[in-house]
C-alpha cells in the first residue's frame, strides 16, 4: 500500500485523539466566557501576530482586520469588494459563533505540521461554551519551497481559514488520498475568488526530488491547479518542503485546556 502523508489538519471527528495539553492563562487577554471569540494567546508575539493579520487582510481584502488590545480578533468596519467573501463569511461566523477559538504559537514543535486544531476544556468549572485551540507552527511556512503560485496559495492565512472552517463549519477531511475533502473544498472556494490555484489533494506524498541521503531529509510535495484560460489548458505547481523538519507526528489522548479570564469585554 502506497504510505500516505497528513498535512496535520484534522477533521472534528479526529479531534479527540488529538495530543496536546495547553493551559490558557489571559493576563493580556481576556476570554469571554459567555460567547464566542477568536482570541490569541499572550505567547504569541507580536510580530506573528501581525504576520497572521496580514496573510487574512490579503485574502479577505478587510485592511481593518486585527487584533485588540486584549488580543481579540476584530474584523474592522471598513467594508470592501476585494478579497474572497467566503473567507469573510467564515471569518465573521468565527468572530460571532457560539465556540471561543484560540490561537496557540506551536512553532517548532514536532507534533504540529503547519496548524492543527485540538479542542479545549475549560479549567475552571460551569463555563459550558465549546472551546477550541488552534496550534500554529509559524516557523513551518518559511520551510516551503516551490512555485510562486502555489506558495501563495497556501500560506499562514490559508492554514488558519481551513482550522477555522473545522470549527465554525464542522467540516471534515478525507480519509482517501486523491481527494481535498469539504473542509478543503470550502477553502478551494476562497482561493478562485482571489484567483489563486486550487488544492487537488489532502494529502501530500513524496517528492521526486533527489537529496543527499546523509542529510537526512524527506521531501514531500503538494500539488495545486489552475486552468489558464489564455492557453486553454490547466497548469500544476508545487509545493515542496522537508517532513523531518515540518514534523505532525500525532500523540493520541490528549486534549488542549483553557482557562477562562476573570473580567470580561464588553
Amino acid at each position: 500500500m502506497r504510505p500516505r502523508f497528513f498535512t496535520g489538519s484534522f477533521s472534528s471527528h479526529a479531534l479527540a485523539c488529538c495530543a496536546l495539553l495547553v493551559c490558557f492563562f489571559a493576563p493580556a487577554t481576556t476570554v469571554v466566557a459567555t460567547t464566542g471569540q477568536v482570541v490569541v494567546r499572550e505567547n504569541v508575539s507580536q510580530n506573528k501576530r501581525q504576520d497572521l493579520v496580514n496573510r487574512l487582510r490579503a485574502i479577505t481584502g478587510l485592511n481593518g482586520l486585527g487584533f485588540d488590545s486584549n488580543g481579540v480578533l476584530r474584523l474592522g468596519e471598513r467594508q470592501t469588494d476585494q478579497g474572497s467573501q467566503s473567507a469573510r463569511e467564515l471569518l465573521t461566523l468565527a468572530v460571532t459563533g457560539d465556540k471561543v477559538i484560540v490561537v496557540e504559537d506551536a512553532s517548532g514543535r514536532s507534533d504540529v505540521a503547519f496548524c492543527r486544531v485540538v479542542p479545549g476544556r475549560w479549567l475552571s468549572g460551569g463555563n459550558k461554551v465549546p472551546a477550541f485551540v488552534v496550534l500554529v507552527d509559524f516557523s513551518d511556512f518559511r520551510q516551503i519551497i516551490g512555485d510562486d503560485e502555489a506558495r501563495a496559495a497556501f500560506d499562514l492565512g490559508w492554514g488558519f481559514l481551513h482550522e477555522l472552517d473545522h470549527v465554525v463549519r464542522d467540516s471534515k477531511d478525507p480519509e482517501e488520498q486523491g481527494a481535498v475533502g469539504e473542509c478543503e473544498a470550502h477553502i478551494n472556494v476562497m482561493r478562485r475568488e482571489v484567483g489563486l490555484p486550487q488544492r487537488v489533494d489532502y494529502f501530500f506524498t513524496v517528492s521526486s526530488l533527489k537529496v543527499d541521503p546523509n542529510f537526512g531529509t524527506n521531501l514531500v510535495r503538494l500539488a495545486f491547479e489552475q486552468y489558464d484560460n489564455g492557453k486553454s489548458r490547466t497548469r500544476r505547481y508545487w509545493l515542496v518542503w522537508d517532513s523531518t523538519a515540518v514534523g505532525g507526528l500525532v500523540v493520541n489522548g490528549q486534549t488542549a485546556a483553557v482557562r477562562a479570564a476573570r473580567n470580561s469585554t464588553n
